[in-house]
């Protein structure tokens, strides 16, 4: 079957992450000894034992599920049959290109630590807020989102995560009263969501040139298999684009229905998601339906897919 690997965004993390699967299978804590080098401080330990709330913070959740999700794939990878294409989840798309080669391991490790500093600062410098709404369409959420920004007040459509179920990010005034407008409009849910900034808004916009600073600084090569952009829903397969679409993911909206929509079209017929938690393959029984979707981010989960004797009696 046409196979599509799906890595998580930020949103993932819980304290724990990874530790099994670093205990289960030498391969998956190799991944995390070198991510602890490359950052100069123990990331394991972080993702491992908490603290909760220093783990949540954005400069560490998304290194921590970056190399939660290519630890699982070291152990996975050599398990698999042809893999067609991969896509991730806003932080995720960086886990993608890592898995087909277009970044390195180093770098994109790299990357992400400063992608989630960069945010943290832009967040600080303007604060903004996020927030789910369920059950309007797309046209109704643009039209509450364009009737509260005027001014000074940017309110816009951030992640367009399933039918009915879209994310909006902006200034924190204007979060407030698309709220209740959105419940006004017949939402069957509006709630703020535990971030620290508008990601995916113009209020990224000084991330968006940091990060471009720091991409001259990497190695981009080309990908094994396509990836999915969050911009634009379509395959990518040029170094050169990625890198600038990385870049614009930052203040765009992430249009993963649209994405996975495209992978189905393009023939995927199974998806599995890589790293901590479930929330992917949830939204591909919403996206996709019909087509098999699993989650592995745990050694429990491989075991399940792939019973190893060696792994199995080890003890996490």
């Amino acid at each position: 079957m046409s196979l599509a690997l799906l890595f998580p965004g930020q949103g993932s993390q819980i304290p724990g992450m990874g530790r099994d699967l670093a205990a289960a299978y030498p391969e998956a804590a190799r991944v995390f000894e070198r991510a602890d080098d490359i950052l100069a401080f123990s990331l394991s330990r972080l993702a491992w034992e908490g603290p909760e709330d220093e783990l949540m913070q954005t400069h560490n959740a998304q290194p921590a599920i970056l190399v939660h999700s290519l630890a699982a794939l070291s152990v996975l990878r050599p398990r698999l049959g042809p893999i067609a294409c991969a896509a991730g989840h806003s932080l995720g798309e960086f886990s993608a290109h890592a898995a087909a080669g277009t970044l390195g391991f180093e770098d994109a490790v790299y990357a992400v630590r400063r992608r989630g500093e960069l945010m943290r600062e832009a967040g600080r410098a303007r604060p903004g807020a996020m927030a789910a709404i369920l059950g309007l369409g797309e046209r109704e959420v643009r039209e509450v989102c364009g009737a509260v920004s005027s001014g000074e007040l940017v309110c816009v459509p951030a992640n367009f995560n399933a039918p009915g179920q879209i994310v909006v990010s902006g200034d924190a005034g204007a979060i407030d009263d698309v709220l209740a407008r959105a419940r006004q409009a017949g939402a069957r849910r509006a709630v703020r969501l535990a971030v620290s900034g508008a990601f995916h808004s113009p209020l990224m916009a000084e991330a968006e040139e940091g990060l471009r600073k720091c991409f001259r600084n990497l190695s981009f090569g080309p990908p094994e298999f396509p990836v999915f952009s969050n911009v634009t829903a379509g395959a990518v397969r040029d170094p050169g684009l990625a890198r600038r679409l990385l870049v614009r993911q930052l203040t765009s909206p992430v249009l993963w229905s649209q994405s996975v929509r495209s992978m189905v079209e393009s023939g995927v017929e199974r998806f599995v998601e890589i790293g901590p938690g479930s929330v992917l393959r949830g939204l591909s029984r919403r996206n996709a339906r019909g087509v098999k979707a699993t989650c592995v981010g745990t050694a429990r989960d491989l075991r399940k897919l792939f019973p190893d004797p060696v792994a199995a009696g080890s003890t996490p």
